[in-house]
């Protein structure tokens, strides 16, 4: 394979026997499947440390092309967590008064959701997540960054993971439009976009899990080997 650039001999990797390379999947396993997304938190403080250890295990995610095309902005201002209710309220009503659509509605009837956000304001942390058309790996608006949606994608994925396994409660809020992200993170609306907002903090002591959420389909139902 021809080489332009710089390339080091690969000398993290650790190599495990088979029976513990089963051991740790299922050790793996065992831990991600207890993370829930809850909506009850309680407004108990998260050191600023170990939210940005978590972003930093993030931003370790594969991109396109390494650009990192992503920005997170880790909100813990009552002030501007209020201000992302509000906005985001105001958004939920006009969904569930009719702007979902009655099918998407049924969908979320067995989650007990609507439009109260109160969670918004007593999670001690929000993490508003951007991703960025272009930029590259040196903020270079003249360069276009690839597989945006694909890479911002698996980093939150890391950043769910990381902060559950620091041992807080997240859930992933997804407000339509999100626009309003960026006026209240001070983003540039031409560099980034909203891609999705994580609540993150202790659950509260009367946290629920819906029955419906820890239904989920079998190994058989999502994958197929040849």
């Amino acid at each position: 394979m021809k080489q332009t650039e710089s390339h080091f001999p690969l000398t993290d990797f650790i190599e495990y026997s088979e029976e513990e390379m089963l051991a740790r999947a299922q050790s793996h396993y065992q831990e991600v499947k207890r993370r829930h997304s809850i909506r009850q938190f309680s407004d108990r403080a998260v050191p600023q440390a170990i939210i940005e250890q978590c972003i930093q295990t993030a931003a370790t995610a594969p991109s396109g092309a390494n650009h990192q095309p992503w920005h997170f902005v880790a909100i813990s201002d009552p002030k501007v967590k209020a201000q992302i209710r509000h906005e985001a309220e105001a958004l939920e009503r006009s969904f569930y008064e009719g702007r979902a659509g009655e099918e998407w509605l049924d969908a979320l009837k067995p989650l007990g959701t609507d439009a109260n956000k109160s969670y918004l304001e007593r999670a001690p942390w929000l993490i508003a997540v951007f991703s960025q058309k272009r930029g590259g790996l040196d903020n270079d608006e003249s360069k276009t960054n690839y597989y945006v949606h694909e890479s911002v994608g698996i980093a939150t994925g890391f950043l769910l993971q990381a902060l559950h396994h620091a041992g807080l409660g997240t859930l992933t809020h997804t407000p339509k439009p999100m626009s309003f992200l960026s006026k209240v993170c001070d983003r540039d609306t031409n560099v980034d976009r909203p891609y999705m907002l994580i609540v993150a903090g202790y659950p509260d002591e009367n946290a629920t899990i819906p029955e419906h959420a820890t239904k989920k389909k079998s190994l058989a139902e999502i994958v197929t080997f040849k």
